[in-house]
C-alpha cells in the first residue's frame, strides 16, 4: 500500500533551469525555487521572513515546457511529491537530499517594469500577447502533466 506523498508549493525561480537529457534520451529539467514564509514572533511582535530553497524536477514533455518558459524570478505553483535521494560520499559518509518531483506546474504572470511605462495601447497589446503565451504554457503544462510519460516512468 502506498502512503500519501502530495504537496503544493508556490515560490520564485532562483536561477535559470538546468535542462538535460538522460542517457536514454528522456528530457529532465531541474528548477531551483525559493519559498517565503512570513510569521509574527510572539515575544517581540515583529514579523519575520523565513526562506526555504527547494529543487523541483520535471520529466518528459513537462520538462521541455519548463525549460522554455522558466526564467529566474518567475513565480511557480507546483503540485508534486517529495523524493529522497541517498548516496555515500567518497569519504564514506551517508548523504541525502530531498527534491520535489513535479506532476503539475502553473507559471505565474510576469511583471516587467518596461511594460508599465509603455502607453496604454502598447501595454494592452503586450498584455494580450503575454496572456496568450501564458494560456499556451498552461495548456501545454496541463497536457504534459496528464500524459503517461510523467516522472513516474523514469528510474535512475
Amino acid at each position: 500500500m502506498n502512503n500519501i506523498n502530495c504537496l503544493v508549493v508556490e515560490g520564485n525561480i532562483t536561477r535559470e533551469p538546468n535542462f538535460r537529457t538522460s542517457p536514454s534520451g528522456f528530457p529532465i529539467c531541474k528548477i531551483p525555487i525559493a519559498v517565503n514564509h512570513y510569521y509574527k514572533k510572539a515575544a517581540s511582535g515583529e514579523y519575520e521572513n523565513e526562506v526555504s530553497y527547494f529543487d523541483v524536477e520535471t520529466f518528459g514533455k513537462l520538462a521541455e515546457i519548463c525549460a522554455k518558459f522558466s526564467q529566474k524570478g518567475r513565480g511557480l505553483s507546483v503540485v508534486g511529491r517529495l523524493k529522497q535521494n541517498r548516496w555515500k560520499t567518497p569519504e564514506g559518509k551517508n548523504t541525502s537530499r530531498v527534491t520535489i518531483i513535479a506532476e503539475k506546474i502553473e507559471f505565474k504572470q510576469r511583471f516587467n517594469k518596461a511594460e508599465a511605462e509603455e502607453s496604454e495601447a502598447d501595454a494592452s497589446a503586450a498584455e494580450t500577447e503575454s496572456a496568450a503565451e501564458e494560456a499556451t504554457a498552461a495548456s501545454l503544462a496541463e497536457a504534459a502533466s496528464s500524459s503517461d510519460d510523467g516522472g513516474e516512468a523514469v528510474q535512475f
